[in-house]
């Protein structure tokens, strides 16, 4: 019983701490690249409209958050758990992943961003972390 709760505590930290680093990476990224002239990113509803302005480098932050709220996510419920540690890892890399799609499905981006990032940002990252945590 003890090793489900500290399972459960493992995945639940890594989600939360996880898109904690998500979140600070997204909101400092338009900080250090400026969006594009005119592009209001503070709504869902101007960020959609103005997709198609955005250049290459306005998508390195999101990758980012992604990758590494993932790889930090992971990391945290491989390092926490008490059994099943890559396991664990994989789960929060999969529910970032679930979340990166639903993402992809309500704010289109250009394709080659869609595939860098459901393919190199979630289970990968996640498998690092939990190699990182060496579990």
């Amino acid at each position: 019983m003890k090793t489900i709760l500290r399972n459960s505590l493992a995945v639940v930290t890594g989600i939360i701490i996880g898109s904690v680093v998500n979140m600070a990476l997204v909101n400092a990224g338009p900080m250090l690249i400026q969006p594009p002239a005119g592009v209001d990113i503070s709504t869902y509803e101007g960020l959609k409209a103005s997709m198609h302005l955005f250049q290459p480098k306005h998508f390195l932050f999101p990758w980012l958050a992604h990758a590494l709220g993932t790889l930090v996510g992971a990391f945290l419920a491989a390092k926490i758990a008490g059994s099943h540690h890559r396991t664990l890892a994989l789960v929060v890399g999969i529910l970032f992943l679930i979340a990166g799609i639903m993402n992809v499905v309500m704010l289109p981006s250009p394709l080659w961003f869609t595939l860098v990032d459901l393919l190199l940002a979630y289970l990968p990252m996640a498998w690092l972390g939990s190699k990182l945590a060496k579990h």
